[in-house]
């Protein structure tokens, strides 16, 4: 067996009570994210705290797969647990980014071509039924596994062991270098993929370009110009009735005056 390095983390501290403290924090401060994005969203597209619970746990299961699947990589050898957890990370970060959303992609086609209405990303049924959540999950969490296993294979390449010295090597403190490794980067990266990946497996709300009215549709060009015509519509009835009362008017004014008068003498 290699010996470790003087530097780094040892044996067993990702998962030791100050590892595991830095872990609890990063999940609250990396998923209140989550909660602001929710504040974000407009008011008319904001979903209800029942639909945000459904989403954003399907991004909290397949977060905690991947972090103990990291923290259990990372410890599988000889070399500093904080720099491969670290090397993980990043390449959860990138190549496994672009996995997640070719696998979103990928999944969302199949299941809306068999037509398995409640297994599309983001869409529970009214009301929202927990068999869809719970089927969306088993979905996500495949496509996380997908995804750690290739990266899982790309580690496999060596040359990865000077990337750990280039990352870690200058830090001697090893219990700065573990909040490095455990909360300072992974609460900046994970807060940018929940916000990306949350989009990606929400519902989408396109703007709706119709308007019911009992039971019709129009579009807001043909409502404006409908208002348009109701606003003109009295004015041009109101001159029209006038138009045909002065136009009787007169009509009756000739008959009076061509209307001949008889005189009856006795």
């Amino acid at each position: 067996a290699v010996p470790r390095p003087a530097h780094g983390c040892g044996s067993g501290a990702l998962l030791g009570r100050f590892g595991v403290l830095l872990q609890g924090l990063l999940a609250l401060c990396a998923f209140s994210t989550l909660m602001l994005k929710r504040f974000k969203e407009p008011k008319a597209e904001r979903r209800p705290w029942r639909i945000w619970f459904y989403d954003t746990s399907k991004q909290a299961i397949g977060a905690l797969f991947i972090h103990f699947a990291n923290v259990f990589l990372s410890d599988l050898t000889e070399e500093d647990p904080c720099s491969l957890y670290l090397i993980n990370f990043i390449l959860d970060a990138t190549l496994g980014m672009l996995l997640i959303w070719l696998g979103v992609k990928v999944v969302s086609w199949i299941v809306q071509h068999k037509k398995y209405t409640y297994l599309v990303f983001g869409e529970y049924g009214d009301p929202p039924q927990a068999a869809a959540w719970i089927g969306q999950c088993i979905l996500y969490l495949l496509i996380m596994v997908f995804e750690k296993t290739v990266i899982s294979l790309v580690l496999l390449i060596p040359g990865w062991t000077k990337l750990q010295q280039i990352l870690l090597g200058y830090i001697p403190n090893p219990q700065l270098e573990l909040v490095l490794v455990m909360f300072v980067v992974p609460f900046i990266v994970n807060a940018i993929m929940f916000w990306v990946v949350d989009s990606l497996i929400m519902r989408k709300y396109k703007q709706k370009d119709t308007l019911d009215i009992s039971g019709s549709t129009e579009t807001p060009r043909a409502r404006r110009t409908e208002e348009s015509q109701v606003l003109l519509s009295p004015d041009m009835d109101f001159d029209q009735s006038e138009s045909d009362q002065d136009i009787s008017g007169l009509r009756g004014t000739n008959q009076k005056v061509k209307q001949p008068s008889y005189q009856v003498v006795i």
